[in-house]
């Protein structure tokens, strides 16, 4: 089973015999990769669509493997029980999202052990997130299909702290792992800012005035740590 590169780099973060949840499952390839090589006891996948699940069910048959990936229709964490998994995969939703996830399933996440996020944006309200509830940050990869890169977050609850504020933009253990994807993914996301200041010059408003502002300083930050990873 050949799987791309973002859910690769998911799936190497979950621990052997782990029982896992995977929250908004999709298609269902996840589970499928887990048990069929091993990796898993049991995986239990959920998500809102009930044709998304039907397709992940019939993955999951298609391949032997449904006595071992049980399924729920279900909103978030509401339809697992404390203890039931130690291990939470949520991935391909944004970061505000997740976070509003977490928060009303703090009854579940209180009883689960190892955390797996890929958020599809708002990585920074994330970061944040789990920094003043009570997660720790314990890795941070990077992967990237064509021109796109995804952020894959590895947590568990504990006490952190982030020594500076561009670190909950790009995660700092990124930089402790010398990333090899991290310096051409910040020129990216310079790349991007800058285009938005060309939009902003067009207009003449104190708001747009402000935002260019916040994106230039934004940009001589990120500079500045492109600097630091050359430096490592």
């Amino acid at each position: 089973m050949k799987l791309s590169p973002r859910l690769t780099t998911i799936l190497n973060f979950v621990p052997h015999n782990s029982i896992v949840g995977d929250i908004g499952t999709d298609h269902g390839y996840i589970p499928v990769y887990l048990i069929y090589n091993r990796i898993s006891k049991k995986v239990i996948a959920t998500d809102i669509s009930k044709d998304s699940l039907d397709k992940a069910k019939d993955y999951s048959k298609k391949c032997g493997l449904e006595k071992d990936i049980e399924t729920r229709v279900g909103d978030g964490l509401e339809i697992l029980k404390p203890f039931e998994v130690d291990t939470l995969i949520i991935a391909g939703m944004g970061g505000l999202l997740i976070n509003e996830i977490l928060d009303k399933g703090k009854k579940i996440t209180d009883s689960v052990i190892n955390f797996i996020f890929q958020p599809m944006g708002a990585s920074d309200e994330l970061r944040k997130y789990l920094i003043n509830n009570n997660f720790k940050i314990i890795d941070e990869r990077l992967a990237r299909e064509g021109d796109k890169y995804y952020e894959i977050i590895f947590a568990q609850r504990g006490k952190s702290y982030i020594s500076k504020d561009i670190y909950y933009e790009i995660g700092e253990k990124l930089f402790i792992n010398k990333d090899p994807l991290l310096k051409e993914f910040i020129i990216k996301k310079i790349e991007e800012d800058e285009k938005i200041i060309g939009y902003l010059n067009l207009g003449s408003s104190e708001k747009s005035r402000e935002r260019e502002k916040f994106l230039q300083n934004k940009i001589e930050d990120y500079k500045e740590v492109i600097n630091y990873y050359e430096s490592l």
